[in-house]
């Protein structure tokens, strides 16, 4: 196929492009900066212009080129302390990003077949030890509404004969981002350990999986709707530090206080104190086998 993917340059989108060729697909990365994209990405990659807002557009036509959108973009998380101005970059960059490529979809005389929409696990909003699959309701805190908001406009592109995927991503996991990056270091120097109570769950994921969910989303046209792109065997956040520390040979003594998470981030401090218990339920049944199920096997393979 001929695959149209925006976020294209982060933790997921270099691997995933990547494992795209791999498979014999052809890719147009959709970007804002073409320099840095090329620098990642390297040759083989057809890189296009992406400003969002501004018409007419160059990436506009290639939507129309493509069999296949991935939208992978949206405003890291954590990158920001969390003010009125940066919850509106998070937000629109994911909603209103969607939206325009869902309408550029509609303007054009040949369709996509498939999009497959990133979202996130905190569509639920904090929960406890409740197994949450895909048919649980969503929450009401600010992730929970934007994601919302985000599969919304994303599952409009199902009027328009897209089939459309939404892929609730869990904490991924991987050396050189995500999670891992800003945790490792601590844990190396005999500084980590586990967030709060460390009793709330984290829903992780290997990247391997990610990429790998996404792939077998795009080849096998019965999976529609929402899926999470989560392991199958979820872990309290106090499991999972104790389960970096025997990867890292290193002890898992010093929690992190509530208090002093609040101090540092914020109220983007209660997505690291609050988690959900996610379940694969529909990828599960789907067919598709994880590479990384189990939390030791996936650290060691990271770590080694």
């Amino acid at each position: 196929m001929r695959i149209a993917v925006t976020g294209g340059t982060g933790f997921i989108g270099r691997v995933l492009i990547r494992a795209l060729r791999d498979n014999g697909h052809s890719v147009i990365a959709l970007s804002r900066d073409l320099f840095r994209a090329k620098e990642i990405l390297g040759n083989g990659v057809e890189l296009v212009h992406w400003e969002v807002g501004r018409r007419p557009s160059p990436w506009e036509g290639e939507i129309g080129r493509a069999d296949a959108i991935v939208n992978l973009a949206g405003e890291g998380l954590f990158t920001k302390r969390w003010d009125v101005a940066q919850k509106a970059r998070i937000w629109n960059s994911r909603v209103d990003g969607t939206r325009q490529i869902v309408e550029a979809v509609g303007r054009q005389h040949q369709r996509p077949r498939i999009l497959v929409n990133a979202s996130a696990i905190g569509y639920y909003g904090p929960h406890g030890d409740e197994p949450l699959d895909e048919n649980s309701p969503p929450g009401s805190d600010f992730i929970a509404e934007m994601a919302v908001a985000w599969e919304a406009k994303a599952a409009k592109a199902e009027s328009l004969g897209v089939r459309v995927v939404l892929s609730r991503i869990g904490v991924v996991l991987e050396r050189e981002g995500g999670a891992l990056a800003p945790m490792m270091p601590l844990f190396k120097m005999f500084m980590g350990g586990w967030l709060g109570s460390g009793q709330q769950y984290f829903s992780w994921v290997h990247r391997d999986d990610v990429v790998g969910i996404i792939l077998y989303a795009l080849n096998h046209d019965q999976i529609r709707g929402a899926i999470n792109a989560t392991s199958p065997r979820p872990v309290t956040n106090k499991e999972f530090c104790t389960a970096l520390g025997r990867a890292l040979h290193r002890p898992s003594w010093a929690p992190v206080p509530a208090f002093a998470l609040k101090v540092l981030v914020g109220e983007a401090s209660q997505v690291l104190l609050t988690g959900q218990k996610v379940i694969p339920k529909a990828i599960t049944t789907a067919g598709y086998r994880f590479k990384h199920s189990e939390l030791d096997e996936a650290l060691a393979s990271i770590v080694k």
